[in-house]
């Protein structure tokens, strides 16, 4: 049986990581009901110490998301307020193709990612990033 599933990123700013990596991917970020969310407040379901405002908008302080314009994939970034410290067990891969690999690393490290390394496996080559929380990915 097949399953549908979202990647889930813990991290200490959600709403700014999931608008990098939106535009990393070429995704969108998913809008949230301001509407709803001052119901739920008002009629006393959540509070207003867990919201926040974000790019002038109202938003749940502990998450944000990102889609695929296309097919709705989803990515949830959500809030944890330990910065990472040990290498990621998963990771993203962002597969540019090898004549354009170079280019899209020197494009993220410009708007804040960090190199770690080039890697090869044979014929394969990747190069291994950070985004802006330390979260390693590569691009290959």
């Amino acid at each position: 049986m097949a399953y549908d599933f979202q990647v889930t990123v813990d991290c200490t700013d959600p709403h700014t990581l999931a608008d990098w990596w939106a535009e990393t991917l070429g995704w969108d970020v998913e809008p949230q009901d301001e509407a709803f969310i001052r119901d739920m407040v008002a009629k006393g379901f959540a509070t207003d110490d867990q919201t926040t405002h974000h790019r002038g908008k109202l938003v749940w302080k502990t998450g944000g998301a990102i889609v695929h314009p296309d097919n709705g994939r989803r990515m949830l970034f959500q809030f944890d307020e330990a910065a990472k410290t040990v290498k990621n067990r998963m990771h993203v891969d962002i597969r540019a193709g090898d004549a354009n690999r170079d280019a899209e690393r020197d494009k993220l490290v410009a708007r804040g990612a960090t190199f770690l390394w080039d890697g090869q496996q044979g014929p394969f080559t990747w190069v291994t990033l950070a985004d802006p929380e330390g979260n390693e990915f590569c691009v290959s």
